[in-house]
Protein backbone atom coordinates (compact mmCIF):
# COMPACT_ATOMS: atom_id res chain seq x y z
CA UNK A 1 0.00 0.00 0.00
CA UNK A 2 1.45 3.55 -0.78
CA UNK A 3 1.24 5.76 1.72
CA UNK A 4 2.24 9.53 2.17
CA UNK A 5 3.59 10.84 5.62
CA UNK A 6 2.60 14.82 5.97
CA UNK A 7 4.95 17.67 7.18
CA UNK A 8 2.07 20.52 7.34
CA UNK A 9 3.11 24.08 7.93
CA UNK A 10 1.76 25.34 11.32
CA UNK A 11 1.58 22.56 13.06
CA UNK A 12 3.01 21.45 15.93
CA UNK A 13 6.23 19.16 14.93
CA UNK A 14 6.28 15.31 15.58
CA UNK A 15 8.41 15.17 18.66
CA UNK A 16 9.59 11.72 18.16
CA UNK A 17 9.71 9.32 15.30
CA UNK A 18 6.35 9.33 13.92
CA UNK A 19 4.85 11.21 11.09
CA UNK A 20 1.55 14.07 12.05
CA UNK A 21 -0.49 12.10 9.74
CA UNK A 22 -0.26 9.28 7.30
CA UNK A 23 -2.65 9.51 3.91
CA UNK A 24 -2.54 6.03 2.90
CA UNK A 25 -4.09 4.70 -1.39
CA UNK A 26 -7.80 4.54 0.55
CA UNK A 27 -9.41 7.79 1.12
CA UNK A 28 -8.22 7.98 4.91
CA UNK A 29 -6.45 10.03 6.72
CA UNK A 30 -4.48 8.72 9.99
CA UNK A 31 -4.02 11.64 12.41
CA UNK A 32 -1.35 10.94 15.12
CA UNK A 33 -2.03 11.76 18.62
CA UNK A 34 -2.37 15.05 19.37
CA UNK A 35 -0.87 16.57 22.81
CA UNK A 36 -1.29 20.16 24.33
CA UNK A 37 1.62 21.87 22.64
CA UNK A 38 0.94 25.47 22.12
CA UNK A 39 2.66 25.94 18.77
CA UNK A 40 2.74 29.77 19.05
CA UNK A 41 4.63 29.32 22.91
CA UNK A 42 6.15 25.91 22.23
CA UNK A 43 5.02 24.78 25.59
CA UNK A 44 2.67 22.03 26.62
CA UNK A 45 -0.73 23.59 28.20
CA UNK A 46 -0.75 22.36 31.71
CA UNK A 47 -4.14 24.15 32.43
CA UNK A 48 -7.34 22.02 33.33
CA UNK A 49 -8.29 19.30 31.76
CA UNK A 50 -10.92 21.33 29.55
CA UNK A 51 -7.97 23.92 28.31
CA UNK A 52 -5.41 20.95 27.43
CA UNK A 53 -8.46 19.21 25.36
CA UNK A 54 -9.34 22.08 23.88
CA UNK A 55 -5.59 22.89 22.71
CA UNK A 56 -5.26 18.99 21.60
CA UNK A 57 -8.87 19.45 19.67
CA UNK A 58 -7.42 22.98 17.71
CA UNK A 59 -3.65 20.99 17.33
CA UNK A 60 -5.87 18.40 15.34
CA UNK A 61 -7.95 20.65 13.25
CA UNK A 62 -4.59 22.09 11.91
CA UNK A 63 -3.38 18.83 10.93
CA UNK A 64 -6.40 17.97 8.89
CA UNK A 65 -6.84 21.32 7.98
CA UNK A 66 -3.63 21.34 6.79
CA UNK A 67 -4.13 18.38 5.11
CA UNK A 68 -6.92 19.40 2.85
CA UNK A 69 -9.72 17.37 4.76
CA UNK A 70 -12.51 18.70 7.17
CA UNK A 71 -13.19 17.85 10.92
CA UNK A 72 -16.55 17.30 10.61
CA UNK A 73 -15.12 13.97 7.95
CA UNK A 74 -13.64 12.37 11.48
CA UNK A 75 -14.79 8.80 11.54
CA UNK A 76 -12.89 7.43 14.94
CA UNK A 77 -11.04 8.82 17.61
CA UNK A 78 -9.15 7.69 20.76
CA UNK A 79 -8.90 9.08 23.52
CA UNK A 80 -5.65 9.06 25.75
CA UNK A 81 -6.55 10.19 29.63
CA UNK A 82 -3.60 10.40 32.80
CA UNK A 83 -6.87 10.56 35.22
CA UNK A 84 -10.00 8.63 34.30
CA UNK A 85 -12.12 10.20 37.21
CA UNK A 86 -15.90 11.38 36.32
CA UNK A 87 -14.99 15.21 36.59
CA UNK A 88 -11.88 14.47 33.98
CA UNK A 89 -13.47 12.62 31.84
CA UNK A 90 -16.36 14.84 32.24
CA UNK A 91 -14.19 17.66 31.10
CA UNK A 92 -12.50 16.60 28.57
CA UNK A 93 -15.96 14.96 27.17
CA UNK A 94 -17.68 18.20 27.68
CA UNK A 95 -15.00 19.86 25.36
CA UNK A 96 -14.92 16.88 22.56
CA UNK A 97 -18.58 17.59 22.55
CA UNK A 98 -18.14 20.76 21.14
CA UNK A 99 -15.78 19.75 18.44
CA UNK A 100 -17.63 16.56 17.56
CA UNK A 101 -21.29 17.04 18.28
CA UNK A 102 -23.81 16.64 15.77
CA UNK A 103 -26.02 13.43 14.00
CA UNK A 104 -22.91 11.27 13.01
CA UNK A 105 -20.02 11.49 15.69
CA UNK A 106 -16.99 9.83 14.95
CA UNK A 107 -16.52 6.46 16.61
CA UNK A 108 -14.52 6.97 19.92
CA UNK A 109 -12.55 4.79 22.45
CA UNK A 110 -11.14 6.41 25.97
CA UNK A 111 -8.75 4.84 27.39
CA UNK A 112 -6.51 5.24 31.04
CA UNK A 113 -2.87 5.64 29.98
CA UNK A 114 -0.16 7.21 31.86
CA UNK A 115 1.31 9.73 29.37
CA UNK A 116 4.49 10.81 29.02
CA UNK A 117 5.53 14.36 29.21
CA UNK A 118 3.29 17.24 31.37
CA UNK A 119 0.60 16.34 29.69
CA UNK A 120 -2.88 14.64 30.48
CA UNK A 121 -4.61 13.83 27.45
CA UNK A 122 -3.87 12.67 24.08
CA UNK A 123 -5.81 12.38 21.17
CA UNK A 124 -5.75 10.34 17.96
CA UNK A 125 -8.22 10.32 14.79
CA UNK A 126 -8.79 8.81 11.72
CA UNK A 127 -10.54 11.44 9.11
CA UNK A 128 -12.18 10.66 5.20
CA UNK A 129 -11.09 12.42 2.33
Amino acid sequence: MKTTHRSIHDCPPALGPYSLAVQTAAPLLFVSGMTPWDPTTGKIERGSIADQTRLVLENIRRVVEGSGAKLENTISCRVYLNNMSKESFGEMNAVYAEYFAGDHPPARATVGAQLPGEFDVEIECVVAL
